[in-house]
């Protein structure tokens, strides 16, 4: 299967265009994404500003503003401080804060992410670079769209997303249904269930995308250092975005949360997070699991991207993966996860009403390929059974 990821599972048909507002200190910055936005036929940029103080009178008196595209350095209010300001004049606003690569933006967007903003968005560094970009376009549309769908009313649900043909075999038709997964209707989609993998996890792999960050924190330390198994994690994020993330997913959790580095052997009680840029893989000789860092295309539009870390390490554990798909846009995950289910693997999936985007989830809940569909709050205690062979 393969789904753009403009194409959330959980959308339906749009009632009108997506109201934006724009909060960037460069009239020239504002003009061009307003020209990007607004060449979209289901986008609308309602304001546009240049300083968090007047975002936040626009958002207080605005009830058109859905999606605010948000800058960190501005004069008279910046970004961090705006933030707060801006959900609590509309606690359903969708941000997506926006700024240069550098390391100082970095770690102040994961702040305001564990601060309720939705999502993150680099910014070019040249007028060039947000003019000519097509990486900065599609992302910046598609990471609009998903947002501003993701509590809007549902018209018509879409069809189900087919399986790939040669996946067909391999998912088999009895799908066992546990009640704490919650199987029923999603947004007009019905999950079934099947039960879990037959042998124990030797591995747990965890893909994210949108709202991912705030999702990971949560999750981790609900398992503090309960898992004593190696885990992988591949979240949408460019470099050094990683690198601070897998610092702070170390000081939450306990265990050691680091990048993955190229050629080291994999060890329990370890998290390995994918570096931006680059797509983390596992091997097994004999035994001993390594992990290798490539630079292949990007697959669904993404490097680092969650199938190919999935596929590897169905490969190398002999499918003996637990997998959890948390919230995301788009449908990474999904053709990994059939392997993983193939292989004997078991995956779990974040839930709708708590995934900020129920894409990357929704797409393996209503494939089939879950044995759980759980809110964030749920899954770690999930995980903690499954390992433990109680669930």
């Amino acid at each position: 299967m393969t789904i753009s990821p403009s194409s959330n599972p959980a959308s339906g048909t749009r009632l009108k265009p997506i109201g934006v507002m724009i909060v960037d200190d460069s009239a020239v910055i504002r003009g061009l994404i307003t020209r990007i936005l607004e060449s979209e036929n289901d986008m609308e940029v309602v304001a546009s500003v240049g300083d968090g103080l007047r975002a936040v009178k626009a958002a207080q008196s605005d009830d058109n503003i859905e999606v605010v595209i948000l800058d960190i350095e501005m004069p008279i209010m910046d970004g961090l401080t705006a933030l707060p300001e801006l959900l609590e004049a509309n606690p359903k606003l969708k941000v997506i804060m926006s700024s240069t690569l550098t390391l100082k933006h970095a770690d102040v967007s994961l702040r305001a992410l564990t601060m309720g903003a939705a999502a993150y968005i680099p910014k070019p560094t040249s007028m060039t670079g947000v003019s000519g970009s097509q990486e900065f376009r599609r992302e910046l549309t598609q990471t609009v769209r998903a947002l501003g769908d993701s509590d809007r009313p549902i018209i018509e649900a879409p069809s189900a997303p087919a399986e790939p043909a040669e996946s067909k075999s391999i998912v088999p038709k009895d799908r066992g249904a546990k009640p704490e997964a919650r199987p029923g209707l999603y947004r007009g989609k019905e999950i079934v269930c099947r039960d879990p993998g037959k042998l124990a996890p030797l591995a747990i792999a965890v893909g994210s995308s949108t709202g991912g960050p705030q999702a990971l924190f949560e999750l981790f330390t609900k398992l503090g250092e309960s898992i004593r198994l190696p885990i992988f994690v591949t979240q949408h994020m460019p470099p050094k975005f990683t690198t601070i993330l897998a610092e702070r997913l170390s000081k939450v959790t306990g265990n050691r949360c680091a990048e993955g580095k190229d050629g080291e052997e994999v060890q329990e009680k370890r998290i390995y997070m994918a570096p931006g840029d680059f797509h983390m893989t596992v091997s097994s000789d004999n035994g001993q699991r390594t992990v290798h860092l490539n630079q292949n295309e990007p697959e669904n539009f993404c490097r680092p991207a969650v199938d190919p870390m999935l596929r590897s390490l169905s490969d190398a554990y002999g499918g003996r993966i637990l997998t959890v798909i948390l919230t995301g846009m788009g449908a990474d995950g999904y053709n990994g996860s059939v392997k993983v289910v193939a292989d004997g693997g078991t995956v779990v999936a974040q839930d709708d009403e708590t995934s900020v985007v129920w894409g990357m989830p929704g797409a393996v809940a209503t494939g089939g390929l879950c044995t759980a569909v759980l809110p964030l709050d749920d899954i770690a205690v999930k995980i903690t059974k499954l390992v433990e062979g109680k669930a």
